[in-house]
């Protein structure tokens, strides 16, 4: 594993904590990214620092913008439903 794939591989206490800002949904790592449980919306990690905006993060397969996503997912984000 090189020095660049370590530093964006987060520790399982902040993994643990952070939370999808849309859904509110708990985070998996899979690579430079953290996949959101509820919707898959992908926040990059960026040199080790997770970027979580949602403008910033890639849309799930199938899902052409946010507006549709948001749509698509309304029951399952807060205040949305």
């Amino acid at each position: 594993m090189s020095t660049a794939e370590k530093s964006n591989t987060l520790g399982p206490d902040l993994l643990s904590i952070l939370r999808c800002p849309l859904t509110r949904s708990t985070l998996r790592q899979e690579g430079d990214f953290l996949v959101a449980e509820v919707g898959g919306l992908r926040y990059p990690v960026r040199d080790g620092i997770p970027v979580m905006l949602i403008e910033e993060a890639q849309l799930p397969p199938g899902v052409e913008s946010l507006e549709a996503f948001k749509t698509k997912f309304a029951a399952q984000i807060p205040g949305r439903g």
